[in-house]
């Protein structure tokens, strides 16, 4: 049985809203094990994208417990966070937030770079990356002179230069039209498969929902399993 990745147990996330209280997550158990990828689908407003920050260690639970690798992640210190984050996690976002002075071969070292890796031995890792992605040959060419599906996959190259064990993506296709959305979680679907990485994808696409392995339901501030059959 492969290792637990994520742990959460009985997690719960309040705002204030004037004199209100409002419970977007009222205690949420969540297992997800190493190679394993989740879909986490729900309405807009849901709290979808919450769950995945509290994971990602961005944001702070209000009761609960989250356990990453079987590190409770929201005792950490603000400065140890950060480096759980980079030796650990990847990011892919709807936007590629992608640093746009930088080529992409700079980018995607960029995380090696803040681990304290040099430049000569982080280059030559992330071109390795973009040539898993299919990018090797727009290595050197900057955002500006990509296009929307490239400019995602640079993104992905990104989260997965350091090895991580867990990539969170929060709506990673939205920004796409149809064809290159499914190329990007086919992408996914192989980087997975290559790598053993666990991914938890958060879409409102239920369709590409169903192409992972598992799929969870955030409604009213509780997971439920999804059935694709």
């Amino acid at each position: 049985m492969n290792e637990l990745v994520i742990d959460c147990q009985k997690l719960g996330k309040s705002y204030q809203d004037g004199k209100a209280q409002v419970d977007v997550l009222k205690g949420v158990d969540l297992q997800v094990r190493q190679g394993e990828m989740l879909a986490i689908v729900g309405s807009s407003g849901s709290g979808k994208s919450t769950l995945l920050h509290i994971l990602g260690t961005l944001d702070t639970e209000s009761s609960g417990s989250v356990s990453i690798k079987g590190v409770q992640v929201g005792q950490l210190s603000r400065s140890k966070q950060a480096d759980f984050r980079n030796q650990n996690m990847g990011f892919i976002y709807q936007f590629h937030h992608l640093l746009m002075e930088f080529t992409a071969l700079e980018n995607v070292a960029m995380p090696l770079l803040i681990s304290g890796m040099s430049a000569k031995q982080a280059h030559p890792e992330a071109l390795a990356m973009l040539e898993r992605v299919g990018l090797k040959q727009r290595a050197s060419h900057k955002p500006s002179e990509l296009s929307g599906g490239e400019r995602q996959r640079v993104a992905i190259a990104r989260a997965l230069v350091t090895k991580p064990s867990l990539v969170l993506a929060d709506e990673p296709t939205g920004n796409l039209d149809k064809y290159n959305a499914v190329r990007i979680y086919e992408l996914l679907t192989q980087l997975n498969k290559q790598l053993n990485t666990s991914f938890v994808v958060v879409t409102h696409d239920l369709e590409l929902a169903a192409k992972l392995g598992r799929s969870v339901q955030l409604d009213d501030g509780l997971l439920a399993e999804v059935s694709h059959a």
